[in-house]
């Protein structure tokens, strides 16, 4: 019989909120930064493509690979370790003597932030309660808020760029020495499988009342699925739309619509800041009206945004359309994860969560990098009409693969028990959390 997970520790609580803060920030530099970065390298705009791809093939490999890590070596070593690593190569972001040395850095800082993500996420699964796992990935938001604070003011008081991830650094280095003192806590409060690799028990199941369970599909019937395929395009155009929006506003903001420097990094973070207010909020209304209309509703308000910022006018149209844009995209992510069993089959639900991840990751470096060229042969005004069109392709395609749900039968691709034909199997099939 599944049980609630106990009451978490306050402290591994505590750190585990800061952690999630800790892979914001690095995220929330880079957009403010970048103009300075390119300066001082003499590289164009789209070079930011490079540190974004890096990054990328960091986080996913580390994430892939960080369940085998957990097993051996346990969630608070992995912690300790993976956010020593990030705290490194921040540290080699703000020494970087050439563009090639900032990438190989970006290549590190993705191992050490993916490892980190995949392993408190595997522990927060099973030790936390869903309030806490939303308020988790709410903090990840709150940190991407607080990098472009860090940044502008940095900037502002005429220091480099270099300053503002050397801070970053000392924070990701303190981190990494309170994950390292608490290491034996975090062995103590393991729930089941975070520290032996077997499968975390203990979560209500979503058919049955069993604990977890493991369900073997060929994978081939996955990848041939239409439903698993539009999931993977649907993740990729969500997080190209975020990272985009957050990534080349503050260009937009100062070379498009006229403002300083300090104003634009203001309205970035509050742009990052609505992410996080609306992930608080509307995972509260998501329980109260359901995952499907609050997912349309969104969709529908990121297409809105986007309008707001490619109408020609006042740069305030532009900074309201990128706070309509944060707050709508704010509960897309998590939903859309929570409601893959219902799209592609309770069956195939792991294995398309993950492949969902990665496809995240791929929208996250290719797209943004696409309007970097893109912005670079015309105009950063082309930004907003750009969003447009990645947001209603987006809402094109979920209104398409609810069709698909919806008209399939209930249960279709449940799997049986080994001796019970046609009966559900015991317990959830288990997804695997994103970071943001």
């Amino acid at each position: 019989m599944s049980t609630a997970p106990a009451r978490p520790r306050a402290a591994l609580l505590l750190l585990s909120y800061l952690a999630f803060v800790s892979l914001g920030l690095p995220d929330g530099l880079l957009g403010v930064s970048w103009p300075s970065i390119s300066g001082d390298f003499d590289v164009p705009t789209e070079a930011v493509g490079w540190v974004l791809t890096a990054g990328t093939v960091g986080y996913l490999t580390s994430s892939v690979l960080a369940g085998f890590t957990l097993a051996r070596v346990g969630v608070g070593a992995l912690l300790a370790g993976s956010t020593l690593l990030a705290g490194l190569a921040l540290t080699g972001y703000s020494v970087s003597p050439v563009l090639a040395v900032l990438v190989a850095c970006a290549l590190v800082l993705g191992l050490g932030s993916g490892a980190v993500d995949s392993g408190l996420n595997a522990y927060a699964a099973g030790a936390f309660g869903p309030r806490h796992m939303n308020w988790l990935h709410a903090f990840f938001g709150l940190g991407v808020a607080i990098g472009p604070l860090i940044m502008t003011a940095v900037l502002s008081a005429g220091l480099a760029w270099r300053w503002g991830y050397g801070i970053v650094a000392a924070a990701q280095l303190v981190l990494a020495a309170a994950f390292a003192l608490t290491v034996r806590a975090w062995r103590r409060d393991a729930p089941a499988g975070t520290e032996a690799g077997t499968t975390v028990q203990g979560e209500p199941a979503a058919t049955g009342t069993g604990p977890a369970s493991t369900v073997q599909v060929p994978v081939r019937d996955t990848l041939r699925s239409p439903a698993v395929w539009s999931g993977l395009l649907a993740f990729a155009l969500y997080v190209a739309i975020e990272v985009s929006a957050g990534l080349w506003a503050f260009l937009l903001l100062t070379e498009g619509r006229g403002l300083s420097a300090a104003v634009a990094g203001g309205c970035v973070s509050a742009y990052w800041g609505s992410l996080f207010v609306g992930r608080v909020v509307q995972g509260l209304v998501a329980e109260r009206l359901g995952a499907g209309l609050v997912l349309r509703a969104s969709l529908a308000g990121m297409a809105v945004g986007a309008a707001l910022i490619a109408v020609p006018g006042p740069a305030v149209l532009a900074v309201l359309g990128l706070v309509v844009v944060g707050f709508a995209a704010a509960p897309v992510l998590p939903l859309l994860t929570l409601t893959t069993a219902g799209r592609v089959g309770a069956a195939h639900a792991d294995r398309a969560i993950g492949m969902q991840i990665g496809a995240s990751g791929v929208g996250a470096a290719l797209v943004p990098a696409g309007l970097g060229v893109l912005i670079g042969n015309t105009s950063v005004q082309v930004l907003g009409s750009a969003l447009l069109v990645l947001a209603l392709a987006l809402i094109a395609l979920y209104e398409w693969g609810a069709r698909r749900s919806a008209g399939r039968p209930t249960g279709q691709s449940l799997p049986t028990q080994p001796g019970g034909e046609g009966q559900p199997a015991s317990g959830p099939v288990r997804p695997v959390v994103d970071g943001r």
